[in-house]
């Protein structure tokens, strides 16, 4: 009876402590145990897989290489777009021509832009693919703002050239001045020009020498000599002495010279007739 009351009383082991916030008593599973397990016991089935990696990294780049020639065309036409004002549409496409039958991937736009934009009116040349077949070209021409020394022509954003066909542009004032100044001249002229508008007067030229004098013309053929110093003063004073003394006679006026500190200097028309040569 006494051994059995002391097997009953036996100290019985506690539970193991629980981890706070555990949702599992067990150890934590590995995803990737078994297939670690596998590379770790067969190593030439790393290697291989490694193989397989480096020919499918190559392959990719092949078989694009493959998917793009078999989808390849050639261009079978061209579209030429813009305003022409001294160029020729028919002429640009004639170029342009030059890539009919080539590859319509491979094809170098930029090449074709800079082909184009060697034409003396051209600007600027926008070119882009059109699928499966064509080429699509959006010319913008220069617009010329006036003539410059020499038959060329200046367009509106200040650059110089050299067209076969500068009549085209039409009536437009005649600039002039050194090729480095010709900014400068524009900013003039237009200062000018919107001042003459304003008192009725038209704009017909303007001339800056190489020492910096300035010359301006009216499209009433008036000629203003200004000089190089006090250009702005002096283009005033012509116009209060035009205004109140000349309007009215503006016909009979060749020339105003207005570098005087007080006043100008006008010649009469026909004063420079009677001291021309007689015949």
């Amino acid at each position: 009876m006494l051994e059995t009351l002391l097997i009953r009383s036996r100290a019985i082991p506690s539970d193991p402590p629980r981890r706070r916030g555990a949702t599992s008593l067990g150890p934590e599973k590995d995803r990737f145990g078994v297939l670690k397990a596998v590379l770790a016991a067969v190593p030439w089935l790393q290697a291989s897989i490694g193989v397989v990696v480096l020919l499918l990294a190559g392959l990719v780049p092949w078989g694009t290489g493959k998917v793009l020639g078999a989808m390849d065309q050639q261009f079978m036409a061209v579209d030429v777009k813009g305003d022409f004002l001294g160029d020729s549409r028919v002429a640009i496409e004639r170029q342009a021509g030059n890539w009919i039958g080539k590859s319509y991937f491979s094809t170098d736009l930029s090449e074709i832009k800079a082909d184009l934009e060697k034409r003396p009116w051209i600007e600027t040349v926008a070119v882009r693919r059109v699928w499966p077949d064509r080429l699509e070209i959006d010319i913008r021409e220069k617009k010329p703002l006036a003539y410059w020394t020499d038959g060329r022509l200046v367009s509106r954003t200040g650059e110089l050239f050299r067209p076969p066909n500068p009549e085209v542009a039409g009536r437009l004032p005649q600039l002039a001045g050194p090729d480095e100044r010709v900014r400068d001249v524009i900013s003039m002229a237009r200062k000018m020009s919107d001042k003459l508008v304003g008192h009725g007067l038209g704009f017909s030229g303007l001339s800056l020498e190489r020492r910096g004098a300035w010359t301006l013309r009216l499209s009433n053929g008036i000629e203003v000599v200004l000089g190089r110093d006090q250009v702005a003063k002096r283009f005033e004073r012509f116009i209060t002495v035009y205004e109140n003394r000349l309007v009215s006679r503006s016909d009979e006026v060749s020339r105003v010279d207005a570098r005087y500190t007080n006043g100008v200097a006008v010649q009469w028309k026909q004063a420079q007739a009677a001291s021309g040569p007689k015949t």
